[in-house]
């Protein structure tokens, strides 16, 4: 997200061809136009392999710079190496802000560990297939499924109605209300989002058929809200508690 003095973060989209998937392109872009401007970006693969001929037309379209790995040894992945080193050189530049990892694969849960201790953002983008490890050594990490066509929330659509509850969403929802509440139980909503997301990078409400943290709230019959006035009089500002 834009900074408080209002300047764009600028990122690096590094995407890993091999375990990505070019259709969700579109979508994928859309979602990290959210965090800040994408001033780099590139695609890693063997080009001169038929089996990403379907990355060419998204390439073009969005200005991504497709960086050549050719495959030197069989079984060992070089393209993964290639991306890891790219980043590395793009981090010590020290013109970003942040990187967006598009991929499904383990490999780079180091790249991003150590794009963090940098003081660096790091976005993860991957399937659900995509194993924990990764996924916590990112700041947020987005599930594909949950963009475009694909998403259980789409454009214009109405919210969801009926949450479908689990014990790991209550105890986030409880350590995450609690942590941001005062004397009398009450939190606000914003800093309640802030604790699920330092809780659980993967946290989406779109995972659970909502587009935003309040219509999930709304449906949760643990928790009831409140608007309340702002400071200024006009503002409306939320806030949520458990019920007694």
């Amino acid at each position: 997200m834009p900074e408080a003095n209002d300047r764009v973060s600028r990122l690096a989209i590094l995407i890993d061809a091999d375990n990505s998937n070019p259709a969700r392109l579109p979508a994928l872009l859309a979602e990290i136009a959210k965090y800040g401007n994408a001033s780099v970006r590139r695609a890693y693969g063997n080009w001169t392999s038929g089996h990403l001929g379907g990355w060419k037309g998204g390439l073009l379209e969005h200005s991504i710079q497709p960086m050549q790995q050719f495959n030197y040894t069989t079984g060992k992945n070089a393209t993964d190496s290639f991306l890891i080193i790219d980043a590395m050189d793009l981090l010590y530049a020290g013109k970003l802000d942040g990187f967006c990892i598009i991929s499904s694969d383990s490999d780079f849960t180091r790249l991003a560990a150590r794009i963090r201790e940098q003081g660096l953002t790091v976005y993860g983008f991957g399937e659900r297939k995509t194993p924990q490890a990764f996924v916590a050594a990112c700041d947020k990490f987005i599930y594909t499924e949950n963009l475009g066509d694909e998403a259980p929330v789409k454009a214009g659509a109405k919210p969801a109605t009926k949450l479908k509850r689990d014990r790991t969403l209550d105890n986030l929802l409880a350590e995450a209300v609690e942590a941001a509440s005062d004397d009398e139980g009450w939190a606000h909503l914003g800093a309640v989002g802030s604790n699920l997301q330092r809780l659980r990078s993967d946290f989406d409400t779109r995972s659970y058929g909502f587009a935003k943290l309040k219509d999930l709230m709304v449906a949760h019959p643990g928790y009831v809200l409140e608007s309340r006035k702002g400071p200024d009089g006009k503002a409306t500002m939320v806030y949520v508690r458990k019920k007694d």
